[in-house]
């Protein structure tokens, strides 16, 4: 039976409206039934089965799915590819997740998991193409496909950028009054004191530790005070940030941004609490997030008008500028970018040979500041751990669950994490085990640390995979509440129910708030459940769901077959692929999320314009 005998049928079986109700009621039901193991209920609890919000929600499904399945039906067969994909990965996201978050594994051998999947999936998938579907049906009758297109004769405005730039800065400023001066957290100490002692590591990438040792240092020989030399780079980072922030709308200005929208991209860079906490923060996460939305914004340009952008010298050298700052302020932002290479390529095999050139020219620009910065240091590059931090933690985790292993398998592996490594181990950070992990002993046998880690994942695959879970859930489960370091005491305070943000200010700098009132909401942003107490609010600030946001996005452009507007976005996902395989999930890792969701929705609109509806 081909496809259009199978629509044929199906939809002359959907438009009988008893048949299309029954089907409605069944899938409602079923989705009903598997929707606790989503919702983190407890395993024979009462409290979602035996209410009336069940029968409420049950009849609310029902009549969304009655209306869908009418709508589905009416599409091609070969449509459902791609909802099905999307709605059965995050069907099981939610229920997996959900069993992280209750018990610290999946029970993957459990047949009631795999009925919460099949039916959350299906109902997931028809929604998934009845609001894709929808989207696209929002295109206007009259348009241009060359409206928004950027126009050779146009430039940024300088005053322009300068006054939204301002006024992001402007946004930033009562904060860092009241946190002065600033966020110094996350290995702040450690990269300042490689400078001061002049003894560098390869750890920490040694232009970020350069960049934040260098103007503390510099500041604190002038001034005798940390805390102003601390403050000194923070309100460095303000400018670059503010600066970058004010460029991305001022470009999507050029591109048909209207007013209205400019207006409020302003608003978000300037107050969006995310946005704010990373731009006045330390760490090489909010310089890092900047350069890629440079490298997003201009990947735009790159892919939709490919010939033009090629002409542009001070495009191209600003390209290779924020690429080479992405990949020299985070390590895994450069093997991100070398698969990024081929895919982009074969996108654009049109201008294959001068993209392909130009892209291996930043890899060797690269390589040379790299290898060079370490050599002139003399830096230590002799760690492995960070790089092995998925198969340390698999492994942790089948030495401390397995009574089973053998005893000189144990003593095996102890020769690469001593026997008091395992005792401070936890699920959801490897920071306690992959601290002691012996470097020595690994470069002289590699091959026996891969052997054993084989050996005990052959024999317990689910063991690894739910190790593996467990650091990275937070990236991909909406509904979690960031508390990796539990329990974990650092400078200033011990972290209980919300490792959200680091917060404090690491010695040798301290906190001394000109505005207490607010600096005491960062905190509890910070490092209590405060906005997690708020419904829909608490998700603008989950990695989780700002993820599937943009994977639902994504997923739009797919299902058009808008590959091209893809591309540019593939990026950041190659990077969130990177740290997916880190030690723990925290907020600062996928920070480019808070950009990616409203470019890609500005994407849409523009799209959408541009496509207009044919006849």
């Amino acid at each position: 039976m081909n496809d259009k005998q199978s629509k044929t049928r199906l939809t002359a079986y959907f438009t009988d409206s008893t048949k299309r109700l029954i089907c409605a009621l069944l899938l409602a039901f079923g989705t009903v039934c598997a929707l606790p193991r989503a919702l983190k209920f407890s395993e024979g609890g009462l409290g979602f089965s035996n209410s009336v919000w069940s029968v409420l929600l049950f009849g609310g499904l029902s009549c969304l799915f009655f209306k869908v399945l009418e709508h589905e039906f009416q599409r091609p067969l070969k449509k459902w590819f791609l909802p099905g994909v999307f709605g059965f990965l995050f069907a099981f996201c939610m229920i997996a997740g959900s069993s992280l978050d209750v018990a610290e594994s999946v029970p993957f051998t459990e047949p009631g998991l795999w009925f919460a999947v099949i039916m959350l999936g299906i109902a997931s998938g028809l929604v998934l193409r009845y609001w894709w579907d929808r989207i696209y049906g929002l295109r206007t009758e009259q348009g241009s496909s060359n409206e928004g297109a950027f126009k050779e004769s146009e430039r940024i405005s300088l005053k322009s950028w300068l006054i939204r730039s301002i006024i992001i800065f402007v946004c930033y400023l009562p904060v860092f009054l009241a946190v002065y001066p600033g966020f110094f957290v996350y290995d702040a100490q450690d990269e300042y004191m490689q400078v001061v002692t002049r003894n560098f590591t390869t750890h920490h990438p040694l232009v970020h530790v350069l960049l934040l040792g260098g103007i503390i240092h510099l500041f604190y020989k002038l001034t005798g005070a940390y805390n102003v030399g601390i403050a000194c780079y923070t309100l460095f980072q303000m400018l670059v940030m503010s600066g970058i922030f004010g460029w991305c709308i001022e470009q999507l200005k050029e591109r048909g941004l209207k007013k209205t929208g400019q207006v409020l991209l302003t608003a978000y860079f300037g107050f969006c609490p995310v946005l704010v906490m990373f731009s006045l923060c330390s760490a090489k996460d909010g310089l890092f997030t900047g350069m890629l939305l440079v490298m997003v914004v201009l990947l735009r340009e790159i892919c939709l008008e490919t010939e033009s952008f090629l002409k542009k010298k001070g495009k191209l050298f600003l390209f290779l500028l924020a690429s080479l700052g992405m990949m020299l302020l985070r390590h895994n932002g450069f093997y991100a970018f070398l698969v990024f290479i081929p895919l982009v390529t074969l996108v654009l095999r049109k201008y294959w040979k001068p993209v392909l050139s130009y892209l291996l020219l930043i890899v060797v620009l690269y390589f040379g500041i790299d290898k060079g910065v370490a050599a002139l240091l003399k830096a230590d590059a002799s760690e492995n751990q960070e790089m092995l931090t998925v198969p340390i933690m698999q492994m942790a985790r089948v030495y401390t669950t397995d009574k089973d292993i053998s005893a000189d398998e144990k003593v095996q592996l102890e020769n690469y994490l001593p026997k008091e490594a395992f005792e401070r181990y936890v699920p959801k950070v490897s920071d306690g085990v992959k601290v002691a992990f012996d470097n020595e002993a690994y470069a002289t046998d590699k091959a026996g640390f891969w052997k054993l880690w084989l050996k005990w994942g052959a024999e317990n695959p689910f063991t690894y995979m739910n190790a593996w879970f467990m650091t990275s859930y937070g990236f991909w489960y909406p509904d979690t509440v960031i508390d990796v370091y539990r329990g974990n005491t650092v400078f200033t305070y011990t972290y209980e129910d919300s490792s959200y943000f680091g917060y404090e200010v690491e010695a040798p700098g301290h906190r001394e708030s000109k505005i207490p009132w607010l600096d005491e909401l960062y905190r509890k942003m910070s490092l209590e459940i405060f906005q997690q107490k708020v419904p829909v609010i608490s998700m603008l600030f989950s990695p989780g769901f700002m993820f599937w946001a943009m994977m639902f996005l994504l997923g739009f452009f797919l299902y058009v077959g808008e590959i091209r507007r893809i591309m540019p976005f593939m990026l950041p996902l190659l990077v969130w692929l990177t740290v997916i395989l880190g030690p723990t999930y925290l907020v600062r890792y996928v920070l480019f999320l808070w950009f990616a969701v409203p470019l890609l929705l500005w994407e849409v609109v523009s799209f959408l314009r541009e496509n207009p509806k044919t006849n």
